[in-house]
């Protein structure tokens, strides 16, 4: 069995108990399968999953379309193929080169350059490691960074994780899937599958119910054999499920608040039992939890062009799936002293309004935008979002601790110039915004350059998982061999943005961060005798810009390149990217 009915009720009935109980002792049995495979048998089980997710492209990303209210030949139904099969066959492919460099007796990060990094830290150049990456995605490059003191030698040594010790059982685990992004339940399987050698029971949001016949299609490979049984239910199911005894382990894509439920119980018990440390759950729980993600834009002298396209990039940044997204731009900080502040908040505005419209349509955002709209009765309204200019009289706070996930985008001003302003615009990251999932950094070639190593010390500072330079941290999320996740440091007392990591394709152990590098400016304007120093890149606009006229027929088309490797097609794809 598959799949159950849903319930919303406080208690499951108990046909469902039944039904839910079947599907943890047929984990049971798939999790003594699992460890009795070896890892060449596991790449074989991988790509019968990539052929089958392949085949149901066109379902899963028009399923996921409708099912967020974008109608045929909407401008943004190219979202639904970026980050539902594009992001998963990507991840696919990468753990299939892992475990079969593994399976073969090689390293994992064979021919991967591994140097160091500030601060005693390892650095692992992660992205781009293929032809086609390289040339499709030219002047993006991706970091992991490991936790100070881990040497080269040690995370080479370690890169494989549980699929070293293929035999060694990870049990039976819960993953409650996000409701936001479709590939990630799937990825958060296969991350439980790979790097902990752990089969999952997945519950599948009640967003992502229409989903459901999408992924059973598409992971058949992974639910006969007993590796996977998904399952729908609102909060009672998962209730009982993470109190189940023959589940060892948890993780969820969500919400602080719903992770504090699932930890130490609703209402005043659960915070009784917080405040005597007396948890609720009794095994481990990883999370991604998201938070406030700052976007920092560094003064420089800057042209009209540059203005515009980044405006146009961070309201992508805010905009993308209508702002429902754990990592989605919330804050920029800006210089109160840059020349062009005034130019780029007008650019900004106009870009925000522009955007192609499309409904609000993730569950509570419309009270969240009323809380938003409470909080700061003067911003500005447009259309169906909302923008916060942050004044001397005004009480940021709200904004700085509040994640909307909806389309609120607020803007707050601290002094300075050059390094002093990188530094301070750190330091209001690190201290004031709630969360550590990803920060936003955009700074042009010249400036970047006069900062020099005090560049490089900032970023260092920046405590966030995932870190992108000229570029959005959705990069990150949508690139497998880097990794996702908090910053170091979240408990079960204190979660902040979450527990743990996922993606990470190679494998890694003692992960601390990823840093996206990417073009300040887009072709042709990142012509070496253009850019003045910047990177090379082919893309005029990328199609994940809510304002790229040909996204959703040029994100179509690299998935399907993706599926096939059809030369033919991605050539036409290419001229689609041209007119965007």
């Amino acid at each position: 069995m598959a799949s159950t009915t849903k319930s919303t009720a406080t208690e499951i009935d108990h046909d469902e108990r039944i039904a839910l109980d079947g599907a943890i002792d047929d984990l049971t049995d798939g999790a003594r399968t699992w460890s009795h495979l070896s890892v060449a048998q596991r790449v074989t089980l991988l790509r019968a999953v990539r052929a089958a997710v392949a085949a149901s492209a066109d379902e899963w990303a028009n399923t996921a379309s409708d099912s967020k209210g974008l109608p045929g030949g909407h401008p943004l139904r190219g979202e639904e193929w970026l980050s539902g099969p594009y992001s998963t066959l990507g991840a696919l492919d990468a753990y299939i080169e892992t475990l079969t460099r593994i399976a073969d007796g090689r390293n994992p990060l064979q021919d991967v350059r591994v140097d160091r990094a500030p601060g005693g830290r390892t650095r692992v150049h992660a992205f781009p490691l293929t032809g086609a990456d390289r040339l499709l995605l030219a002047g993006f490059t991706g970091e992991v960074w490991l936790e100070p003191g881990i040497t080269p030698r040690q995370v080479r040594a370690g890169a494989g994780l549980a699929q070293r010790t293929p035999q060694e059982s990870g049990g039976v685990g819960l993953v409650l899937g996000a409701g936001n992004i479709t590939s990630i339940p799937v990825l958060d399987v296969l991350y439980e599958l790979l790097a902990h050698n752990r089969v999952s029971l997945l519950k599948v949001n009640p967003t992502q119910d229409a989903l459901v016949p999408v992924f059973e299609h598409a992971l058949a490979a992974l639910i006969e054999p007993g590796f996977l049984r998904i399952v729908r239910g609102g909060p009672a199911v998962g209730s009982y499920l993470t109190a189940h005894k023959s589940i060892e382990h948890v993780h969820i894509t969500g919400s602080a608040a719903t992770f504090d439920a699932i930890v130490w119980g609703r209402d005043a018990a659960g915070k009784r039992r917080r405040r005597e440390n007396r948890p609720l759950l009794k095994k481990p729980i990883t999370a991604e939890l998201g938070g406030v993600s700052p976007i920092i834009v560094v003064p420089g002298e800057w042209s009209d062009a540059d203005v515009t396209f980044h405006a146009e990039h961070i309201a992508t940044m805010r905009l993308q799936n209508s702002g429902h997204n754990c990592i989605a731009g919330q804050v920029v900080i800006l210089s109160h002293d840059w020349a062009q502040r005034e130019q780029f908040l007008t650019a900004l505005r106009h870009a925000y309004a522009k955007a192609p419209e499309r409904p609000t349509w993730y569950p509570g955002s419309a009270s969240r935008m009323e809380q938003a709209a409470s909080d700061y009765p003067d911003a500005l309204a447009l259309g169906d979002r909302l923008l916060v200019e942050i004044g001397d009289s005004d009480d940021a706070e709200p904004l700085l601790s509040t994640e909307y996930f909806a389309p609120v985008l607020g803007v707050v001003e601290v002094d300075g110039l050059g390094q002093d302003f990188v530094d301070a615009a750190v330091q209001h990251a690190n201290e004031k915004l709630q969360g550590t999932l990803g920060a936003n950094v955009l700074v042009d070639p010249a400036t970047e350059r006069a900062l020099g190593s005090g560049f490089e010390r900032a970023i260092t500072a920046l405590r966030y998982g995932s870190i992108a330079i000229n570029a959005w941290t959705a990069f990150g999320f949508i690139t497998p061999t880097l990794t996702w996740g908090a910053f170091p440091g979240g408990t079960v007392q204190d979660v902040g943005s979450g527990i743990g990591i996922v993606h990470n394709a190679l494998l890694l152990d003692g992960v601390e961060r990823s840093i996206v590098r990417g073009p300040f400016r887009p072709f042709p304007r990142s012509l070496p005798w253009v850019s003045g120093g910047g990177r090379f890149t082919i893309l005029p606009k990328p199609p994940w810009f809510v304002t790229s006229r040909t996204g959703a027929q040029v994100s179509e088309g690299l998935t399907r390149f993706r599926a096939t490797g059809s030369v033919s097609g991605l050539l036409r794809t290419l001229l689609q990217a041209l007119r965007a």
